[in-house]
């Protein structure tokens, strides 16, 4: 077979796997079982010491008189803003949580499950600087966010649209949110994370997806997914509390994520932290029942040790991963979805650093039995960095996991007996009529990995993967195609980023 042949084969054989990704499922069903880290004895002292720190200590809710009140009037002790809680006076609260619910997607065949078995891969959040191998790093624009969620539309590895996948610096910060919203709501169909910042965002994040989706469905369905971080130790602030509150009166899902860098925000061992992280989702998720019983909530977590030579956050390590393996046991033992990191490194580049420590991290959660992985793609330096070629890489990792995860097939036909009928002792497979029905699905094969021989990949330009990534990354955006939308829901939505642009203005 001449080579142009054989290039020609693999070229068709990448288009099929694209055209597979363009139409994976929503979300993965893990059929693997849990590994846990914690046992019932362990779970009694992580509980009870959660409680003696609500009702002895207690946590700040700053900046809101109506939340202090509220408390107060369903029984905890207020003294000034810090609210104490008697021992099970949370738990009791959060009963009335759903410990699964669907987020709506604009498109509904891209609606995810969450909590349960279900697993979703979400791009991570917040990085103010984007790399890439041709430009290096760079502050974020508005260009890069509408690149970047065309890239996670493309892949279908990636569950969800995200939220602030880059900060886009370019525009005022009074306005990102608005274009952001329009960003994921035109750009992709896939589900999307509401503004966190001021309440008028979210607010004006609601009002868009009422636009895009209809006004009584968003007021009678979850559509927004949005993660509200504690200011660990033990204080939830205005900002937070804020947002918090817009969330729950719409009906929407608040995730309650204490952000701790353990050693600085937590003491320096994993059993302390998990009491502290335990408290302050109790208290914050009790709080969501309050304003509106029923309204979807997630346990969430952040953490990472800090390196207690230089103070840096430091990713990949075995403390994360045995915190996430411990804490998904407390969630499922009050019945909330559980919310935790993905694919984190501290790597200033896409290189081997960057993907051992993402794996560490991304297997952990998949194990863990996460029911969102945030940060799934795209982290380079300790999230203040997107990397295009990382989110390709990272989104192979993805696709791996949930193969992984998505347990061992021991139907009749992947018994594949009559395969050993039409094959005699000593003779291969790979002509078999089983081997010719399932080779394009037998076997997962990444996108990103060279597995063909070294003369090969000579052949080819002996591209290191980081170098195949960028033209991934370009291939991808080449070839996108936006998600249909009528014309006047578009128009709608311009119209009020213009009105509300101009109001805020003012």
């Amino acid at each position: 077979m001449a080579e142009s042949q054989k290039r020609r084969g693999r070229l068709d054989r990448r288009a099929a796997r694209k055209n597979r990704n363009a139409m994976a499922a929503p979300y993965t069903i893990r059929r693997t079982g849990l590994v846990s880290l914690i046992d019932d004895d362990a779970i009694a002292i992580i509980e009870r010491n959660a409680d003696r720190i609500l009702d002895e200590i207690g946590m700040d809710f700053r900046g809101d008189p109506q939340v202090l009140a509220l408390f107060r009037e369903h029984g905890a002790r207020v003294d000034g803003e810090r609210v104490r809680f008697d021992p099970g006076w949370c738990r009791d609260k959060i009963k009335t949580a759903p410990r699964v619910f669907t987020q709506h997607a604009r498109n509904p065949a891209r609606s995810v499950q969450i909590g349960g078995d279900a697993q979703v891969y979400a791009p991570s959040f917040g990085p103010p600087f984007v790399h890439d191998m041709e430009s290096g790093r760079r502050y974020a624009t508005l260009g890069d966010f509408h690149k970047i969620t065309k890239l996670h539309y493309s892949l279908g590895a990636v569950n969800h649209s995200g939220g602030v996948v880059v900060e886009p610096v370019d525009v005022a910060v009074p306005l990102r949110h608005l274009e952001m919203a329009k960003a994921h709501l035109t750009l992709s169909d896939k589900p999307f994370m509401g503004a966190v910042t001021a309440p008028e965002r979210a607010r004006d994040t609601i009002d868009m997806c009422r636009i895009a989706m209809g006004k009584e469905f968003v007021d009678n369905n979850c559509v927004l997914y949005s993660v509200v971080n504690t200011n660990a130790p033990l204080v939830m602030d205005e900002t937070m509390l804020w947002a918090l509150k817009e969330y729950a009166q719409a009906g929407q899902c608040t995730v309650v994520s204490p952000f701790v860098l353990g050693g600085a925000m937590s003491p320096v061992s994993v059993a302390a932290t998990l009491a502290q992280v335990l408290a302050e989702v109790l208290a914050s998720v009790a709080l969501i029942q309050l304003i509106r019983p029923g309204a979807p909530a997630a346990f969430g977590t952040f953490f990472s040790p800090i390196s207690l030579k230089t103070g840096a956050p430091t990713f990949g390590t075995p403390e994360g991963t045995q915190f996430q393996m411990c804490a998904k046991a407390l969630a499922d033992r009050l019945g909330l979805p559980f919310h935790s990191v993905g694919a984190l490194t501290a790597s200033k580049v896409p290189d081997a650093q960057a993907g051992y420590e993402s794996q560490a991290q991304l297997m952990g959660a998949a194990l863990a039995g996460v029911n969102f992985i945030i940060h799934a793609t795209g982290c380079l330096e300790g999230l203040l960095t997107t990397g295009y070629e990382k989110i390709v890489m990272d989104a192979d990792r993805c696709a791996a996991m949930q193969r992984f995860v998505g347990g061992v097939d021991f139907s009749e036909a992947a018994q594949a007996m009559e395969a050993f009928h039409e094959v005699e002792p000593g003779g291969h497979f790979l002509g078999a009529q089983h081997t010719q029905d399932n080779f394009e699905t037998a076997f997962w094969m990444g996108d990103m990995s060279d597995n063909g021989t070294y003369e090969q990949w000579a052949a080819e330009g002996s591209d290191w993967q980081h170098r195949r990534a960028s033209k991934r990354v370009k291939s991808l955006l080449e070839q996108y195609e936006p998600p249909a939308m009528e014309d006047s829901i578009r128009d709608a939505l311009d119209d009020y980023v213009a009105r509300r642009s101009r109001e805020i203005a003012i």
